[in-house]
């Protein structure tokens, strides 16, 4: 909903601002201009890119409509989950996960916690690190490294689509003026036509730079902006993951550890230090 807000806010503001100043709103409707850059932006997105991304775009868009699917409940009950996880591993050994971690979707354990039962990437990222750890992989140095380098490749994923967006954007300011030189070239073969007629060509051709500006600034380089911002985000929860993981390999209670994930969340999204308490201390027997 905020960026349609927001791209409300541009077009009220940027068009309202020039009709308020005596402009004249059909010299705008230019719909060649807008086939020339839209349509040289969409060929060269297609060229410049992978069938994976241009299968991703409109999901990724949506996703940008949505905004970020992570909330407070959905850190609380991860932390929640960890707190579980570590007190069995403690008080039975990490064997007595083995049954969650090799086939998580029929975990019972999992399906007390619905949100995150329901996120098959954070089950899978958690249910791999834990079979990692069973089978002997307990040096956390190690482990931290691996850690780093698969949450690297899942940034990598997240973020193709938003640097996609913004080449487009950084692109699209010269087609607009490939637009208006093609204006100022049909002009031209107009120069015998009356003033009139060639002002409003004129205005035509360079409505094709406004376009560029206008597209690249209000509209397409806000979107991958907006869409970093989701990732950057969404990319705490396997953070937080991932520092609970590592302080209980480290040999950490499961309080501390999950007290050592509390804390890599930004203030906004952290649930407070009472409410993770009073979560772990209202779950069922381990």
């Amino acid at each position: 909903m905020l960026p349609i807000i927001g791209f409300a806010v541009v077009i009220v503001s940027v068009i309202g601002g020039y009709v308020l100043n005596s402009g004249h709103i059909a010299v705008l409707w230019q719909p060649f201009e807008f086939l020339i850059i839209l349509g040289a932006a969409a060929g060269a997105y297609v060229t410049s890119n992978t069938s994976t991304i241009l299968g991703l775009t409109g999901k990724e868009l949506g996703h940008l409509l949505a905004g970020p699917k992570y909330k407070k409940e959905h850190y609380l009950e991860l932390l929640t989950l960890l707190f579980q996880v570590f007190k069995i591993a403690k008080t039975k050994g990490l064997l007595a996960l083995e049954q969650h971690i090799e086939k998580p979707e029929e975990s019972p354990l999992f399906q007390q916690f619905p949100k995150f039962y329901g996120n098959h990437h954070a089950v899978s990222f958690v249910c791999d690190y834990l079979r990692l750890m069973s089978l002997g992989a307990d040096n956390p140095h190690q482990l931290g490294d691996l850690l780093d380098e698969e949450l690297d490749a899942h940034h990598y994923e997240y973020m193709r689509v938003a640097e996609a967006l913004q080449s487009v954007a950084d692109g699209i300011p010269a087609l607009g003026i490939v637009a208006a030189v093609l204006g100022v070239i049909h002009t031209m073969g107009a120069i015998t036509e009356p003033p009139e007629v060639l002002g409003h060509l004129i205005g035509g051709a360079l409505v094709g730079t406004f376009c560029g500006v206008f597209f690249a600034y209000g509209f397409i380089g806000p979107m991958a902006s907006g869409l970093k911002a989701i990732y950057a985000t969404e990319f705490k929860y396997f953070q937080c993951i991932k520092a609970g993981l590592l302080a209980h390999l480290s040999g950490y209670a499961p309080a501390i550890s999950v007290e050592y994930a509390r804390k890599v969340l930004p203030s906004e999204l952290r649930p407070s230090f009472t409410e993770v308490e009073e979560a772990t201390a209202a779950l069922p027997p381990a």
